[in-house]
């Protein structure tokens, strides 16, 4: 395969887009006049537009590009995590969004805060900074590279557009920039599946139908093996897994929680959530079969993709080499969008959680608003040249949700197991969790070292590791009280907070 050319009017196409994203983050600069405006958008956005915002905020380019490398390398499996996104939203509707309302919190680790105390409030929310931080360069430097391999772009010109400028339009606007750039990078991401399925159906042969009965000859529609290998990816595995690491990305990851208390009543929370289980399931499927239509197109035409070409670069190789002059820069500009509305959010996120779980409890008197303004578009600046800055040097892993994987399992469960242990039981405290996340920490690096354990059970055998050890040591002679009534399942309706 000759290698692509980015013509001018691709360059065009992408370079109207990001300054568009600027436009919208100038637009909202004026409006911010408080932290509560910049943060939680005046606690007055629309649910629908929080539940695109928070779909794609979550839904990265390294989904974008992964699932469909997965459905070409392996199979399917990856379809149940749509069936988990349905199966957890009531979880997150009656567990924990109450809590978070009647405390009227800023980040979900203020919940931490009054069920185990300071120590604990600062501990989940520096995992929760160091996780992001790690996510944030992945999701920057991913879809970088695949880029820059593809179309001749630089890598550093790629990582430095997508870093600056969505760095640019959350410092100016905040949370509403964030979110309203994010329902139009939404929009585009929808817009990119379609049309690439609608491409991938014209091209391969026989179709949609021709597809599919590929994939099932070549075995690529395994997906009812519901068998518990330890090593192989299965129905089983990714549904155990992913249930539980989507109730730590609705339920207590501050990205979403933001995002939702910014949303003015609790049934708008609740549709808000249907809504983006109900995008996911859609979209997972439609991804999965743009990979599967990727791996029938090969097979019919062995010159599509050079060899030796990483699953996770099929994507965007085909989009340039197979698309319309245009259509392509288009395409482009999605992948550009799925990167930047991570990490927006993921920026604005880390700067709430510093400020108002690190800096305000420890100081002796109360800042004025316009000084914490000025203090998280600062915040908001750093952390974007960080995560930009350490999207040069994240290299190591060569399939992207493996190394997504990784991240959470290391530092998402034992949050995750934080909040179910304080939601649950009346007996854990503090010091019984902590012996319980630097036991799954440890076990999470050496399973990953040394062992042939499925990257899918990293999450849910972290989780299992935080909750038994973290309980166990909990039941110690001498452990501290019980907490104050109404911060627990047991006791949430019958005692005031």
């Amino acid at each position: 395969m000759e290698p692509a050319h980015f013509s001018p009017l691709n360059y065009a196409v992408l370079g109207g887009y990001l300054l568009a994203m600027l436009a919208v983050g100038l637009l909202f600069a004026r409006r911010q006049k408080t932290t509560e405006d910049y943060f939680l958008g005046g606690r007055k956005m629309p649910w629908l537009v929080v539940g695109m915002s928070m779909y794609a905020s979550l839904t990265s380019a390294v989904t974008f590009m992964a699932l469909p490398g997965t459905a070409y390398r392996e199979n399917v499996a990856f379809i149940v995590v749509s069936f988990a996104s349905v199966l957890v939203a009531p979880v997150l509707v009656t567990l924990f969004y109450p809590f978070y309302h009647r405390l009227r919190v800023t980040t979900s680790y203020e919940y931490v805060a009054h069920r185990f105390g300071p120590r604990a409030r600062q501990a989940v929310a520096g995992l929760f900074i160091l996780a992001r931080l790690g996510w944030l360069g992945l999701v920057i430097y991913a879809p970088s590279l695949a880029l820059s391999v593809v179309s001749g772009i630089p890598l550093w010109g790629c990582i430095l557009a997508m870093g600056g400028l969505a760095t640019a339009y959350t410092v100016l606007g905040g949370l509403a920039a964030d979110v309203w750039t994010d329902v139009v990078q939404f929009v585009l991401m929808l817009g990119g599946i379609a049309w690439l399925i609608f491409a991938l159906i014209q091209r391969a042969p026989g179709g949609a139908a021709g597809i599919l009965d590929f994939a099932r000859a070549q075995g690529h529609l395994h997906v009812a093996d519901w068998s518990l290998s330890l090593t192989a990816m299965s129905g089983w595995v990714v549904g155990l897994g992913y249930f539980f690491q989507l109730m730590q990305d609705y339920g207590t990851d501050q990205l979403t929680v933001q995002r939702m208390m910014a949303i003015p009543t609790a049934r708008g929370v609740t549709r808000a959530l249907f809504f983006n289980a109900g995008v996911d399931f859609v979209v997972i499927g439609a991804l999965l079969f743009i990979g599967l239509g990727l791996f029938a197109c090969q097979a019919a035409d062995p010159n599509l993709f050079p060899a030796g070409l990483a699953s996770d670069r099929l994507l965007p190789t085909f989009i340039l080499h197979a698309l319309p002059n245009g259509v392509s820069g288009l395409l482009i500009a999605a992948l550009f969008a799925a990167a930047m509305s991570s990490l927006d959010s993921g920026i604005s996120c880390a700067a709430t959680v510093i400020i108002h779980d690190f800096l305000r409890p420890a100081r002796k008197a109360p800042a004025s608003e316009a000084h914490d303004l000025r203090l998280a578009r600062t915040l908001t600046f750093a952390l974007g040249a960080f995560a930009t800055a350490l999207a040069f040097y994240v290299s190591r892993f060569e399939h992207l949700i493996e190394a997504y994987t990784h991240v959470v399992s290391l530092f998402n469960a034992p949050i995750l197991g934080l909040f179910l242990l304080g939601m649950l039981t009346r007996r854990a405290d503090f010091p019984g969790w902590a012996a319980g996340a630097l036991a799954a920490i440890a076990t999470t690096q050496v399973v990953q070292s040394f062992t042939a354990l499925h990257f899918a059970w990293h999450f849910p055998l972290a989780l299992f590791v935080t909750v038994a050890v973290g309980y166990a040591a909990s039941l110690r002679p001498g452990a501290a009280a019980r907490p104050r009534p109404g911060l627990t399942v047991w006791d949430r309706h019958h005692a005031p907070l």
